[in-house]
């Protein structure tokens, strides 16, 4: 490796490091936002987040709440087609959130996603991932959990399924808003989930979304 192209590549490090710093500044100053570790902790090491979804900055937010070494080591599940749509998205979800980009379309699949996300906790990294597949637009607090949770818990059961439920996020930033509003958010991490031996899916994916669905805190 040539001392030029280790310049260059130092130097495309501390620009990925200061774009994220700079999100995450910007996300603490719309949000001020407030996280809450209800029967787990921060720690290091491969595990999986798994939170609602109703806004695009929803892995934002869960990313800039955690300490900044374990940020280092978190990477979102994000929709390829949606993150390499500009070279700027492109920058951002596959350069400084290093975000695992997934394919939603499966005639164009070059990789299964499951494989692609194993291969990440294999690695030691942490992963955020949205069960509901997609964004939340309705009034129920939850929408049905997709298979992905389920066969990553199958493949890799020792592994902690942490919930994550964000509130007030939907409201900083509506859907087709461009400009946010300042409100609080609250991010609540809850208690690890693992599957039980032969457990079947019908039956973890329900309570994976109970575990969930127990840290809403519905509005007044």
């Amino acid at each position: 490796m040539s001392l030029l192209f280790r310049a260059k590549r130092m130097a495309y490090t501390a620009v990925t490091k200061v774009a994220g710093d700079a999100v995450s500044l910007f996300v603490r100053i719309v949000t001020a936002p407030r996280a809450i570790w209800a029967g787990s902790l921060p720690i290091a090491g491969p595990r999986v987040y798994f939170a609602n979804h109703t806004s695009n900055a929803d892995f934002v937010l869960i990313w800039t709440l955690l300490p900044p070494v374990l940020r280092r080591r978190t990477r979102p599940v994000a929709a390829l087609d949606y993150w390499l749509t500009s070279p700027l998205r492109a920058f951002f979800g596959r350069d400084v959130f290093r975000a695992v980009l997934i394919d939603r379309r499966p005639e164009a699949r070059s990789e299964d996603p499951v494989a692609q996300m194993i291969a990440t906790l294999d690695a030691g990294s942490a992963l955020i991932m949205f069960p509901e597949g997609k964004r939340n637009t309705s009034d129920a607090p939850l929408l049905p959990f997709k298979s992905g949770l389920y066969h990553l818990a199958r493949q890799r059961p020792e592994i902690d399924l942490i919930p994550v439920w964000i509130s007030n996020l939907n409201r900083v930033m509506p859907k087709g808003e461009i400009v946010p509003v300042p409100l609080i958010c609250t991010v609540t991490y809850g208690a690890a989930v693992r599957i039980n031996p032969d457990e079947p899916k019908e039956n973890f994916l329900a309570r994976a979304s109970a575990a969930l669905g127990a840290l809403h805190e519905p509005r007044p």
